[in-house]
């Protein structure tokens, strides 16, 4: 089988010994794979720094912003070859259209700020000069520039492309190189827009790097001018923000990780009005977008008790109408988990719940023998009500509410199509016919 390679020091490599499999989500076919053992991670990280860094750092935040352009620009003529590797993954067009075209357009978008917000110059003065003495014989003035480090960015599996471009856009503006990590699940979709990005001629050498498959000892060869990104689960995540490297040299550290969000219906809102209409659409496409495998996806529902029966007859009828397959058939509206391991996660997830009194309303089980990592959508309903602190199961959590404050008794309707950790609803919608609270 083929190994899905890195591009690191200017060149691409494979590691050796032992190899994670990639397999295709819609047929369960071995693709790809992956290691990066024994490649040398600490000359990746000086090769990136004396090449890619010294020659971004050349370059004025107008230049950096036109090569932003250009690199968009290339990507979005490639983007077929992007859409064909997706559907490995178990995307829709939809679904792809975000991770691809969206990720594409925060090259544009930032490449903009850059060329009418930022000099034309590789010092951005952050203020005029301040007096610091009366005679005005000392002053002072704070500007930013590029730091000398590189900007290590680890990745997760639900958006390979759109994740890796939002974090390239912002750091090559910056005038730093990049050392991408993406998750192995799906690294075949970043590798393959690494290697268009490479391969333009676009961008100095040097200035983007790839991992395929763990990285490393990478991080104990990090100093003070370097950055670490991390975006997937929070346990993972704790980990790495304690590595003692990072700890030791306060190396900068940002964390996107877990979050369970929730979408509120106002008391005020019925059946037949157009609020109602829009919370409805807006569960079933957060239930069904990316197979449920987004950060910002609705996990839980919170609704008025006397509307309990009608929210849930008007989802199970709208998700009765979501064809689950392969997005290359004409009619499918949701595609597969990224893998079969994904999968059996939310079964045994979905079973925790069921076996704390959940009700299974639809869906619920996924055929674990099939080969393809589809599971239905599913909508539990949990009975219990006055409960004020969130009931936790592992790493499952959930709550139901009683929203004492609005006067509204709650019961809650659980989307469990990506479980993951947290005790806090970090995104809350609110569906109400009210112009102000």
């Amino acid at each position: 089988m083929q190994q899905l390679a890195s591009y690191l020091s200017g060149a691409w490599q494979t590691g050796r010994g032992r190899a994670r499999t990639i397999h295709h989500a819609i047929t369960g076919a071995a693709l790809w794979e992956v290691t990066s053992e024994g490649l040398d991670m600490a000359q990746a990280r000086r090769f990136a720094i004396e090449r890619g860094g010294k020659a971004l750092q050349a370059m004025t935040f107008i230049e950096r912003s036109a090569m932003l352009k250009a690199v968009a620009k290339h990507l979005l003529e490639q983007k077929d070859q992007f859409y064909a590797i997706s559907a490995q993954t178990g995307a829709t067009r939809a679904d792809s259209w975000v991770d691809i075209e969206g990720g594409i357009g925060t090259l544009f978008t930032y490449a903009g700020l850059g060329s009418r917000e930022l000099p034309d110059d590789i010092l951005w003065p952050e203020d005029e000069l301040i007096p610091l003495s009366k005679q005005g014989g000392f002053a002072a003035r704070h500007v930013l520039t590029s730091k000398s480090g590189v900007a290590v960015h680890i990745n997760a599996f639900n958006f390979p492309c759109w994740g890796m471009l939002e974090k390239l856009a912002p750091t090559w503006l910056a005038g730093m190189p990049a050392i991408i990590k993406p998750a192995t699940a799906t690294a075949q979709l970043t590798q393959a827009m690494v290697k268009a990005i490479v391969d333009s001629g676009l961008v100095p050498e040097g200035a983007i790097s790839l991992i395929c498959g763990g990285a490393g000892d990478l991080l104990d060869h990090l100093d003070s001018q370097d950055v670490v990104t991390f975006t997937g689960s929070a346990a993972t995540g704790q980990q790495l923000r304690a590595h003692p490297n990072l700890v030791a040299k306060s190396i900068p550290f940002t964390m996107e990780a877990d979050s369970l969000n929730c979408c509120v219906l106002g008391e005020d809102v019925t059946p037949e009005q157009p609020e109602f209409a829009l919370f409805i659409r807006e569960v079933v496409r957060e239930m069904t977008a990316k197979a449920g495998q987004k950060c910002t996806a609705i996990r839980r529902i919170i609704v008025p008790l006397a509307q309990i029966n009608a929210v849930s007859d008007a989802l199970i009828s709208r998700l009765h109408k979501v064809t689950v397959g392969d997005p290359a058939q004409e009619g499918v509206k949701m595609g597969a988990l990224v893998n079969s391991e994904q999968r059996q996660d939310v079964q045994e997830s979905v079973n925790k719940l069921i076996a704390a009194g959940c009700e299974v309303l639809l869906g619920g089980e996924a055929d674990l023998s099939a080969a393809g990592a589809f599971f239905p959508p599913t909508l539990l309903y949990l009975s219990l009500i006055h409960i004020s602190e969130p009931t936790r199961l592992g790493m499952i959590s959930y709550a139901v509410f009683c929203l004492k404050k609005k006067k509204i008794e709650c019961r809650l309707l659980l989307d469990i199509k990506n479980i993951d950790a947290g005790g806090s609803f970090p995104i809350i919608s609110i569906v109400t016919v009210r112009e102000s609270w």
